[in-house]
């Protein structure tokens, strides 16, 4: 089956779904009037401004998320949960699990905050040349654009 049938098939699927199942208050029109495709449309400001927020977002986590290392940055509750296991305490070991999966998990959102932020810088940038290349190559050389019979034969 080729592409164009397939998605054509699964936008008429979902089409479908989503006209049975629909948010209270929300409408059928969006804001525009016009009826839904069933495309995602997003917006390169949209983009922006969730990578700006993940940005924000990693440098809070990194100043205040990582409470492993106590005030002075000296790492109280690892000393803590050492001194604990010293003297006998089996709260010092689970003192020790918690502050290794804390510190674990906060890489892992850190890195996913940084991976978000640049992801969507990289992909404002890639489409915005896209975008550049492809007005390019629809235009001649006087810079008139392209008329739609020469457009056409792109989609073939």
């Amino acid at each position: 089956m080729p592409f164009e049938e397939e998605w054509a098939e699964l936008k008429d699927a979902a089409a479908k779904k989503a006209g049975s199942m629909q948010l209270a208050g929300a409408t059928d029109t969006p804001q525009g009037g016009a009826p839904a495709s069933g495309d995602l449309v997003v917006h390169q400001d949209d983009l922006g401004r969730v990578g700006h927020e993940a940005f924000l977002l990693h440098g809070r986590l990194l100043k205040a998320g990582d409470v492993t290392r106590g005030a002075q940055g000296s790492g109280a509750t690892i000393d803590a949960a050492t001194a604990l296991g010293h003297e006998g305490f089996t709260m010092g070991s689970a003192l020790t699990v918690t502050v290794t999966t804390w510190g674990s998990q906060m890489k892992t959102l850190l890195q996913a905050c940084a991976d978000i932020s640049n992801h969507l810088d990289y992909s404002a940038a890639a489409h915005s040349n896209d975008d550049a290349w492809i007005g390019a190559s629809l235009q001649h050389r006087n810079g008139a654009p392209a008329p739609v019979s020469e457009i056409s034969k792109y989609f073939n």
